[in-house]
């Protein structure tokens, strides 16, 4: 694990050199590349092809923004704009060199020095310096719906080539955000814009791509033949906006698509049933119901009692769900939301429950319900105040795998006295209505951070600071969760070491138990993540063996760092 305590005190004397391997040098994300001629819509593969053609699930057209802070880009951050630094979450999370090459803590961990290239140019000719990394942390800090990782340092351009990063308290923890999950911009671009309406249709960074041509239906990125590091060997990348999962898979089936992330038919034989591409599946993304929790800061409907959210966590057939919707590649899920599968020590001894059951409790739910004075009207729903416990999910068109899902899961809990609508739209209004607060649920799933531990989670989703009222857009935390005692817990993890187990758990507990009780995302299960990609055209895939990234389309540090690993067969 990266920056524990042992490691970061007895290495803060030391600056800690990062080579990059010769395979680890290009970033890349979605590239162009429109024609046939090319070979990337052909399904024979060979003929040493250089386009891939990628689909992530968009449905619906793209409407342009390029700036990689906003929660509805649609690309930018990983191939245009880099990281200082690579951290791979599905592997021992130390940090690979970007544009940062060493970086260093003090002993106390109020201080991070990091040594940046000194031979790097932002695509339109200008050297990136030390200066461009203080503005963007400058840039983060002061706009206060971006800041979903709570930065709140002083950065300091020393010299052109390193930057020093200083807190008023123990900052271990923010290290792998900074680090790894902080895309830089350039300050003589980016001095007079407002980073939360800018949706930069002329992206400039220092990464490998560089955008090519948009469309509503696609858009591609170009290979930066002026990288400092090595040029990529896919040079275009073409992104498809198209109808939903059913035509993703439909793609694979014909040998149109390269590289998706997303549900297909027989996915646990990919080989066999479509000739020339692999799968591989991972299980970290938790997918949750999404609430607009809070009344104080606008929400409105019966998803903000709390009562009504643990009664649908409880009437939910969780082994039916993964049967009907997703093929059984889901797995168990921790109502706190630390992992089952590496962060089960971390979960509160005193958590009743630390994994959901997969089979429904009515007569849990009936008795949340009814404790909150809900109660069953002579068509068989609950109501209280003269309303109905009647609420809408939101789910993208074309997402077929959750639109199975919520519409078993309306099935469901009718037994429970719930009345469960489901809302579809598109991509970009469904990413709207969770960011302004205007739905009462939405299925999505909770991601993990820069680092394998829980902590990232709960500072992403459940600070008050990365959220808004209601028709104010927010960071990641869309519920509008608030809770003191969790904010305070999260601030206090801040400043511990990711080893330092005995003084970490009093605040896991309370955060925990806050969550639980409140569930302000009623947990469903971790999904399996499961890519399908061309084996024919493209070598230097990950496996199962060597996860070098987590393989997700659409995770985009991940992306581009697969993308640079890629060779086309000859």
């Amino acid at each position: 694990m990266f920056l524990t305590a042992k490691r970061a005190r007895s290495q803060s004397k030391r600056a800690r050199v990062l080579q990059v391997s010769a395979g680890m040098v290009a970033l890349g994300m979605l590239v162009a590349g429109c024609s046939g001629s090319s070979g990337s819509s052909e399904g024979s593969g060979g003929g040493g092809t250089t386009t891939l053609v990628a689909y992530t699930g968009q449905a619906g057209d793209y409407q342009i923004n390029f700036n990689p802070f906003s929660p509805s880009q649609i690309g930018g951050g990983g191939a245009v704009y880099e990281q200082l630094f690579f951290i791979n979450k599905a592997g021992s999370g130390d940090p690979e060199p970007l544009l940062g090459t060493e970086y260093e803590w003090n002993d106390e961990g109020t201080e991070l020095t990091v040594k940046l290239r000194t031979d790097v140019k932002w695509t339109d000719g200008k050297p990136f310096t030390a200066k461009d990394v203080a503005f963007t942390f400058d840039l983060l800090k002061k706009t206060t719906a971006y800041n979903n990782i709570g930065y709140d340092g002083e950065a300091e351009a020393v010299d052109d080539g390193t930057v020093k990063f200083t807190f008023a308290e123990p900052a271990f923890t923010l290290g792998p955000d900074i680090l790894g999950n902080t895309y830089m911009v350039p300050e003589h671009l980016w001095a007079d814009v407002d980073p939360e309406t800018f949706v930069n249709e002329k992206p400039v960074g220092t990464g490998p791509y560089k955008l090519g041509e948009f469309k509503a239906q696609a858009f591609t990125y170009v290979a930066n033949e002026d990288y400092w590091g090595e040029v990529p060997a896919i040079k275009t990348v073409r992104f498809l906006s198209l109808s939903g999962n059913q035509a993703g898979a439909d793609g694979i089936s014909a040998g149109t698509i390269d590289w998706q992330t997303g549900p297909v038919p027989n996915i646990q034989n990919v080989p066999e049933t479509y000739p020339g591409y692999d799968a591989v599946t991972v299980n970290q993304s938790q997918m949750a119901l999404l609430t607009c929790s809070n009344e104080e800061l606008g929400c409105t409907g019966p998803q903000t009692d709390p009562a009504v959210r643990r009664a649908i966590y409880r009437a939910l057939d969780r082994e039916q769900l993964n049967a009907l919707a997703f093929q059984g590649t889901a797995s168990e899920i921790s109502p706190t939301f630390a992992l089952p599968t590496n962060q089960k020590e971390m979960i509160s001894s005193s958590v009743s429950e630390p994994v959901t059951a997969n089979t429904p409790d009515l007569a849990a739910a009936s008795a949340e319900l009814e404790g909150a004075g809900w109660a069953k009207g002579s068509d068989g729903i609950y109501a209280k105040g003269g309303d109905k416990l009647s609420v809408t999910v939101e789910v993208v068109t074309g997402w077929t795998d959750y639109i199975t899902a919520v519409q078993t899961m309306a099935q469901q809990l009718k037994p429970a006295g719930i009345d469960l609508k489901v809302a579809q739209s598109s991509w970009n209004e469904w990413t709207e209505k969770k960011a302004q607060g205007k739905f009462q649920l939405a299925i999505d799933s909770l991601y993990q951070g820069s680092a394998p531990d829980p902590y990232y989670v709960y500072n992403n989703f459940f600070d008050s600071a990365g959220t808004a009222k209601v028709g104010k857009m927010a960071g990641n935390n869309v519920s509008r969760f608030s809770n003191p005692d969790v904010d305070k817990a999260i601030k206090a993890l801040r400043g511990l070491a990711l080893d330092d187990t005995a003084a970490r758990q009093p605040h896991l507990d309370v955060i925990q138990k806050a969550i639980v009780e409140d569930m302000p995302y009623i947990p469903i299960l971790t999904g399996g993540t499961t890519s399908e990609w061309n084996v024919k055209k493209f070598t230097g895939w990950p496996t199962q063996d060597n996860l070098y990234a987590v393989p997700a389309v659409w995770s985009r540090n991940d992306f581009t760092i697969i993308l640079k690993n890629l060779k086309p067969v000859s």
